[in-house]
């Protein structure tokens, strides 16, 4: 196999799983989230950089970058997508470096009732 289509297929099996997305879980039933509804409840924007062997070639690392709402210090997100892909996936993992931004919190929303309109 060709390295350019293993990477795609490692690139299209991560992408499309179900892991990924706006998906959070509530007990056993897992609920679709607006990003503001997401970031009212403390959600945050994780980004992950992997580096993974190729599975044809394990000497050339290859990297995969993600992106999810995630909530800070646990990534529940995050971990199981790390899960997916070591139980999934054939490329293993060599490193995995992140990083998280809180976006809004709910002390920095505030409802508005009227609106003035200045010319």
């Amino acid at each position: 196999m060709d390295l350019a289509k293993s990477h795609r297929q490692l690139s299209n099996r991560a992408h499309n799983s179900a892991l990924g997305g706006r998906r959070i879980n509530q007990g056993n039933a897992m609920r679709d989230n607006s990003e503001m509804d997401l970031m009212l409840r403390g959600y945050g924007l994780t980004t992950a950089k992997i580096l993974y062997h190729y599975p044809d070639h394990p000497h050339l690392l290859q990297s995969f970058v993600w992106q999810d709402y995630d909530i800070a210090p646990q990534f529940p997100v995050l971990i199981r997508f790390i899960e997916f892909w070591k139980t999934k996936l054939d490329g293993p993992l060599h490193s995995v470096t992140y990083t998280h931004h809180k976006l809004i919190a709910p002390n920095e929303w505030r409802k508005v009732d009227g609106e003035f309109l200045v010319h």
